[in-house]
């Protein structure tokens, strides 16, 4: 799904690189406050949800090669979180929804997760 279609249907704005939201094609995605979470998420072609809108967002995206992130419950980033963005061409989109709502109507799109393998618990393994 391009990006510019995730902005459409979280009804979000596009707050850097509006022109290239139709260039850039996301797989999959992952909805995370938590930035080691997203470190161990990596895929390719991936879109972050958050509701940190703090320099380390941007500094994960650039390690992991994120190229769009949208910040929820209409959470907005500071001018400086926008200039890093841009510096290192990352899409940033905000909508209204929270992290739940948005990450469940990119499922119903298409937009999958990734499970990951838990460890067996106590009880399992008995």
């Amino acid at each position: 799904m391009r990006a510019s279609e995730i902005a459409r249907l979280l009804h979000a704005d596009i707050l850097t690189f509006s022109e290239q939201a139709d260039a850039i094609e996301v797989a999959t995605a992952c909805g995370s406050d938590m930035m080691s979470d997203v470190i161990a998420f990596v895929k390719e072609r991936v879109a972050l949800l958050t509701g940190l809108t703090n320099p380390q967002v941007i500094r994960t995206a650039e390690l992991l090669d994120i190229k769009v992130i949208i910040f929820v419950r209409g959470k907005k980033p500071s001018a400086e979180l926008v200039a890093m963005a841009q510096e290192q061409g990352i899409v940033l989109m905000t909508t209204r929804d929270t992290m739940f709502t948005a990450c469940g109507k990119l499922y119903c799109a298409g937009i999958k997760g990734d499970t990951l393998a838990m460890p067996a618990s106590a009880a399992e393994r008995s």
